[in-house]
């Protein structure tokens, strides 16, 4: 059983400093749950789905590592441009959103500088339950 998760979900990361909220573009039939539209595993574009989370505090985020040594090794943050390179994981075994599977509320997607992005409130309280 997952939560649906809708244009309307907060999201964090666990190297941002602040939370960030999920755009869905409409792409082919809009889905909607609770008049917003539906996401799929496929929301995962930097600055068009996933907005910054304030400021980084990843070592591996080049900006930060740069900083960092500047300040003779005091973690200095630094604006957060998240770099996703994979969809959302897992998704929904059953339903199904563009042909891709719906974005639940337990999915993950990672940056490519460490941190784990994680939905916090999922915007529409729609349930799905697994068939069988």
């Amino acid at each position: 059983m997952g939560v649906i998760v809708t244009m309307t979900a907060s999201m964090q990361c666990t190297f941002g400093m602040a939370p960030s909220t999920l755009t869905v573009i409409p792409q082919g039939v809009p889905v909607q749950a609770g008049n917003q539209m539906v996401a799929n595993i496929m929301a995962n574009i930097p600055m068009a789905n996933i907005a910054p989370f304030g400021m980084c505090q990843s070592p591996s985020n080049p900006q930060v590592a740069a900083a960092t040594a500047a300040a003779q090794g005091v973690l200095t943050p630094q604006p957060c441009i998240p770099v996703i390179t994979a969809p959302w994981a897992p998704g929904s075994p059953t339903v199904m959103v563009n042909n891709q599977p719906a974005l639940t509320a337990s999915c993950k997607a990672i940056c490519t500088w460490g941190g784990n992005i994680s939905i916090t409130a999922p915007g529409a309280a729609m349930t799905v339950q697994a068939q069988g």
